[in-house]
């Protein structure tokens, strides 16, 4: 039903996990613990999917919190549980509120989460490319420092996603990125298509967290689009030109 990071386990006074597409009520595409609001999936089963992820991090459904994800490089910080219809446009959530279980969703994009468990301070970014491109992990790392967390505390773990040998891209987006960092170019490698490329987005995220200096850094590598009996992927969706699929959720809390 989930995974966990042996790095983020060994810090006191939190729950985590990296929840896999097992142990849900969901059928079809969805089988089975879809825990994706944005999905066609039946809503009282994403629900149940929902609360079954909050029991086992030990809080009420309610106050298991997610955002509504657009890509982009924001983090925001949450003192309450919000509503549903009231969640934010962010890709990244950050809170030092105990009992209060923060997570993202994914399908190939890379799930991170990350602790400051002296200084009781945790945050969850979800880093697509586009995500990780424009600062998202920096973004959650910044707005845990304003809550009190010290950067060289901070330890992170990056959930299962789309690896190098299943993601393969134009030369546009190679371009993007050797013209926003020429250094990226090391996370990109010839594709056996002419002019294409084989991206590792595991290593450019935690490229990322190495240059930002933080205390740890963990990467469960495991590829979503390998195995569909353990994970959804947008990827594997489009090349088998199935309707939908499925989202998972990386949670983490303080406790209460």
């Amino acid at each position: 039903m989930m995974l966990t990071s042996p790095l983020l386990g060994a810090l006191p006074g939190l729950a985590h996990a990296f929840f896999t597409r097992e142990g849900g009520v969901s059928d079809g595409v969805y089988a089975s613990l879809n825990g994706g609001l944005g999905s066609d999936d039946m809503r009282p089963h994403v629900l149940e999917n929902r609360a079954r992820m909050a029991a086992a991090l030990g809080v009420a459904p309610s106050h298991f919190a997610t955002v509504h994800q657009v890509h982009s490089p924001d983090a925001v910080v949450i003192e309450a549980p919000w509503d549903e219809a009231a969640r934010p446009r962010a890709d990244a959530i950050v809170t030092r509120k105990p009992a209060l279980a923060i997570a993202v969703s994914s399908a190939d994009c890379g799930p991170v989460l990350f602790a400051d468990a002296a200084a009781g301070v945790i945050g969850a970014a979800h880093a697509g490319w586009r995500g990780a491109l424009t600062g998202v992990l920096e973004a959650t790392v910044a707005a845990m420092e304003k809550e009190g967390a010290s950067r060289r505390n901070i330890k992170a773990a990056l959930g299962p996603m789309i690896s190098r040998h299943a993601y393969e891209v134009g030369p546009e987006f190679e371009l993007r990125f050797r013209e926003a960092d020429p250094a990226s170019r090391a996370f990109f490698a010839p594709a056996e298509r002419a002019g294409h490329f084989m991206f590792d987005l595991p290593g450019y995220i935690g490229g990322r967290l190495e240059t930002a200096e933080i205390g740890g850094f963990e990467d469960l590598r495991r590829c979503t689009y390998g195995d569909d009996e353990m994970f959804y992927s947008y990827r594997r969706m489009t090349h088998r030109r199935e309707a939908d699929y499925g989202r998972h959720l990386s949670a983490i809390a303080l406790s209460g």
